[in-house]
């Protein structure tokens, strides 16, 4: 785990420029720091030793010394794919899993990424033919960041976003359709971000740049090839197969020559997780946060983790819970927006946050995570509510109403009975997001923002007029919501206190398993994961397998009625920097009060998104 930056331009003083963006971002490299520069080409890299803690210093060369990469991440498969390669002649000089990149892509060029099975953001310079290349992972949980100037005289890269701008070579003015958008989905979708002229490299993407900063070839490699297209007929469930490639992928992320821990809510799949863990490891320390007896109008009751502790007793694990209470909360708030980078709103990444300083005291610097898992074996309570959603005539749609599941104070049948006559797109963001378009028209400056496209066009792949299946919303949500919320939130909150998150769910074999699951495997009448829960249900306490989903879960709209109203006030008042700027709307603060105090419809987390961007602007001095 590392973190990486450089600079490709003329420009004098390239190294006291990347040495600036690297500084930034020393929590994701705290042990070691390097560099390269070859004419106009300089990079470095920090370094979060994991793997070969004593020689796995980067960069890493190919045999003749045409290739020379950095990276951040980790290549699971690293052990079969030097095992491939020494029979190909390499010699490699270090045990890092990294190790394998510049052979692999002398090998196999731009579709290298195929054949890694792992997280990682990778820069890769030729030096022959000059020849830059950006590449991710396919489901994006390693970042990578970039701004190619408008004369195109440089190309600056970074897996941080703040250390980016700390180039001080890319304009920091904000991008109006990220900050619309971000009250839906409380982040920016990939691959725009918050700042107008930086990018993030796709999942699965590989950017190639020649000498003159061209982009000369832009490919995107996706996991998801081999979809189950109908629920007709489908193929026998394998629960033995299930379980096997679940246990592959945990034995392949306990990869590490340093502690190892798990995160352990007390849910299904994080005590999936932590099981295979101490199969392969034995009795790992494990983490859960519990908050005061608060009803969470999401969940219910906010804290059990009084299960989590019941189960790590039963593995001899060494538990630790964090008990946290608003203040503590609170107090943390402006880490949690400076670890984000952006403006993240997703509450949950506080728990996580508060997990990884836990961690990080005891000396834990791998967490492996249950993440995932909902997306790819179908555990939201609303994928219960597809089929129910399903119509072929899509005559007389509804375009006009703004009921979603948010509203609490309508009857589900109600709810749903509404949203049947959305579109596709439509429903998409009744199901799960939040503030609709009319809410942020109310909130956000006309002025400014009048000609923003709907953040509705972000589910255009779910066309109207077709037959809309079930498991073609799960699918949005694993291209979208998976990678966007699930996986930008563990890596951020963990790497702020210099932690590794690891999710095997989100493993090549996983994924490449769930996307050939119909919708009928993953939920029935009676379950939701239900393909999931079978394959585990001699592994695991009956008491978890049959448990609801709950997860680390802050009860925002409680804290914003009470203790936290005066971040309302802040947020909303004419002293804000949202104000002071004019992006907000002359009656904002009347409109998001009365939001606030509905008791009919969770506003929380669409008011609290507001509260986050405007502390984003002020701490990072943008807008």
């Amino acid at each position: 785990m590392c973190g990486v930056a450089g600079l490709y331009s003329n420009r004098d003083f390239a190294k006291n420029i990347v040495d600036r963006m690297l500084k930034v971002q020393w929590r994701r490299g705290p042990d070691g720091s390097s560099n390269f520069q070859q004419d106009d080409f300089y990079a470095g890299m920090v370094r979060l030793a994991i793997n070969d803690v004593e020689n796995g210093q980067q960069p890493f060369w190919c045999s003749e010394r045409r290739y020379i990469s950095f990276y951040n991440g980790e290549i699971y498969n690293s052990p079969s794919l030097r095992k491939e390669l020494a029979r190909d002649g390499i010699r490699f000089s270090t045990l890092s899993d990294g190790e394998v990149i510049p052979h692999l892509y002398k090998k196999f060029g731009d579709s290298f990424v195929q054949h890694l099975d792992g997280m990682f953001a990778i820069v890769l310079f030729d030096t022959w033919s000059k020849n830059l290349v950006l590449a991710r992972d396919p489901e994006g949980e390693k970042p990578l960041y970039f701004h190619l100037s408008d004369n195109q005289k440089h190309l600056v890269f970074s897996s941080d976003l703040t250390g980016l701008m700390k180039s001080e070579l890319v304009s920091r003015e904000l991008n109006l359709q990220a900050m619309w958008d971000q009250p839906t989905f409380l982040w920016v979708p990939e691959p725009a971000t918050i700042y107008k002229d930086v990018f993030a490299v796709p999942p699965g993407g590989v950017l190639v740049f020649d000498k003159d900063k061209n982009l000369v070839s832009q490919n995107v490699f996706s996991l998801n090839s081999h979809m189950q297209d109908t629920d007709d007929a489908p193929a026998p469930v394998d629960y033995q197969l299930v379980y096997d490639t679940l246990c592959d992928a945990v034995r392949s992320r306990t990869l590490s020559n340093v502690p190892v821990g798990t995160f352990l809510s007390g849910g299904l799949d994080s005590s999936i997780i932590t099981k295979l863990t101490c199969d392969e490891l034995g009795p790992v320390s494990t983490y859960s946060v519990g908050f005061d007896d608060i009803v969470d109008p999401y969940h219910g009751v906010a804290d059990e983790s009084v299960y989590a502790e019941e189960f790590a007793r039963s593995l001899g694990c060494k538990h630790t819970t964090i008990k946290l209470t608003e203040r503590d909360i609170r107090n943390h708030l402006d880490t949690f927006v400076l670890a984000a980078a952006e403006p993240f709103a997703v509450s949950s990444g506080l728990g996580i946050l508060s997990v990884a300083r836990a961690a990080r005291d005891d000396g834990i610097k791998v967490l492996l995570s249950g993440d995932c898992a909902d997306e790819l074996f179908g555990g939201y309570s609303w994928y219960s509510h597809l089929e129910r959603l399903r119509t072929k005539d899509l005559k007389g749609q509804c375009h006009d109403s703004d009921i979603s599941l948010q509203d609490v104070g309508r009857p589900l049948d109600k709810k749903i009975e509404a949203i049947q006559n959305y579109s596709p797109q439509r429903k998409a963001w009744a199901l799960h997001y939040y503030a609709s378009e009319e809410e942020k028209k109310s909130l956000f400056s006309n002025d400014l923002f009048s000609a923003v496209p709907s953040s509705l066009r972000h589910f255009d792949d779910l066309k109207s007029g077709n037959d809309i299946k079930p498991i073609d919303f799960i699918r949005h949500d694993r291209r979208f919501y998976l990678r966007n919320e699930m996986l930008r939130k563990l890596d951020r909150m963990t790497m702020r206190y210099s932690v590794e998150g690891r999710v095997p769910f989100a493993a090549r074999s996983v994924v490449r398993l769930a996307a050939k699951l119909p919708y009928s495997q993953l939920v029935t009448s009676n379950s939701l994961k239900h393909l999931l829960r079978k394959a585990f249900e001699h592994q695991l306490p009956e008491n978890i397998i049959k448990r609801p989903k709950h997860g680390f879960n802050i009860p925002i709209d409680h804290w914003l009625k009470t203790q936290w109203a005066d971040m309302v006030e802040d947020t909303f008042g004419p002293s804000s920097r949202l104000s002071q700027l004019g992006y907000l709307s002359r009656n904002s603060l009347t409109v998001a009060k009365q939001m606030v105090q509905n008791e009919s419809r969770l506003n929380g987390h669409t008011i609290f998104s507001f509260i986050i961007l405007n502390r984003f602007m002020e701490l990072h001095n943008v807008g």
